[in-house]
């Protein structure tokens, strides 16, 4: 099948038969993606380091990340989408479950910025084949509906590796992780089209995604919302361990609540995304993450810690799917280059976030300032995003 023969697919026939894989393998690259945070105090308890060094997990990933979407965007422009995204869940399992194994953090650390490879890859990927799946008017439905894998993971993959690392060791988490990235691979081999490539950016196209102020704006929008999500969010389960003394059940059930509340702004933004708009979804969710965050001393119990993240929760996922139909809609031909960058900028957000949070643990004596410095970075998110739609117009 070619890209002639694979445009003129309709919607229904791809989200059955293709769209659904590319969610399930979203659903474990978040779910993978996540799992460190979820595993945090397991990981610096089992290899005797200090709950900043184990952070450096995400970070260093995320910078992995950051820098390999676009390059690999470039590497594999003519390769075919199928195999593509098979390989790249087939490493993503093989990498975690030698991470499973890793006798210590100096092992453990390679092997998991390794495995990131896989996100930098199939997500942006994914998305970009979605243009060649279905039709000009679902474009926009079609990208949040495979992104509603991250929600999922969210809503389970996160809670689930929580409560297994927690009760059976974060090595069995990152051993779930590698099963599940397994049985990806063969769904995705097993249904995607052959010959599916999206067209290779030119030098000129990549120097035209560069050199778009509106593009470049909205990547900027993402570095920032993401960065001050995870100042926070990357230490969530030593937060809460500080703070409230959180049992491992009690943890996932919070990072179940905070997912399905992820999935339900996901699900809502899917469905209304091509009436709204996505700029105007962009900075929806953007203002919900920051009143949460601008609320989070008020979270003295976790019950109360709950209540306070649904804004974030309801803003966390569907902003990033919006961002994405944004960007294409800005320009469809460039899809494949700007929805890579803004995979890089997501993770980029994700290493800064991190690094961040784990320098003010280290320098200002605890936790409290985190959700501050996530504010800060978030109000700047909304500045740029408004700067961003205004040079559109």
């Amino acid at each position: 099948m070619t890209v002639a023969d694979v445009t003129p697919l309709r919607a229904g026939r791809a989200a059955s038969g293709v769209l659904w894989p590319l969610l399930f393998g979203n659903f474990v690259i978040g779910t993978g993606v996540m799992v460190v945070a979820g595993t945090l105090n397991e990981i610096s308890v089992s290899l005797r380091v200090s709950v900043a060094t184990a952070g450096q997990l995400i970070s260093a990933g995320g910078l992995l990340m950051c820098l390999a979407a676009p390059l690999l965007a470039a590497v594999v422009a003519g390769w075919d989408r199928r195999r593509l995204l098979t390989i790249s869940m087939l490493w993503f399992g093989a990498l975690h479950l030698a991470c499973a194994f890793a006798p210590g953090f100096s092992v453990l650390l390679p092997l998991r910025v390794l495995a990131l490879i896989s996100p930098a890859v199939f997500t942006p990927q994914a998305a970009a084949c979605v243009g060649l799946l279905v039709g000009p008017q679902q474009r926009g439905s079609g990208i949040a509906f495979i992104f509603l894998g991250w929600s999922m993971a969210s809503v389970l993959g996160m809670p689930i590796g929580a409560f297994v690392g927690g009760t059976l060791g974060w090595n069995s988490a990152f051993a779930l992780v590698g099963l599940l990235s397994l049985g990806s691979a063969l769904w995705i081999w097993r249904t995607m089209p052959d010959r599916v490539r999206p067209p290779a950016l030119s030098l000129a196209a990549w120097r035209e995604t560069l050199g778009s102020g509106s593009l470049m704006l909205c990547i900027l929008v993402t570095v920032l919302s993401s960065a001050g999500q995870f100042v926070l969010m990357a230490y969530l389960a030593p937060y809460f361990k500080q703070k409230m003394n959180v049992t491992p059940t009690e943890l996932s059930l919070y990072f179940m609540w905070f997912g399905a509340f992820g999935f339900i702004g996901n699900f809502l933004m899917s469905r209304n995304m091509d009436r709204i708009g996505p700029a105007r979804a962009v900075m929806a969710g953007t203002c919900s993450m920051a009143l949460t965050l601008l609320l989070w001393p008020l979270g003295t119990t976790l019950m109360l810690a709950s209540l306070v993240a649904v804004p974030w929760a309801l803003g966390c996922f569907s902003a990033n799917s919006a961002q994405q139909a944004r960007l294409v809609g800005i320009a469809p031909t460039l899809a494949a280059g700007s929805i890579a960058l803004n995979s890089s900028a997501m993770y980029a957000g994700q290493a800064i976030g991190a690094a961040g949070g784990g320098w003010l643990i280290v320098n200002s004596g605890g936790m409290d300032p985190l959700h501050w410095a996530g504010l800060v970075s978030m109000l700047a998110a909304m500045a740029v995003s408004a700067l961003a739609t205004r040079q559109r117009r």
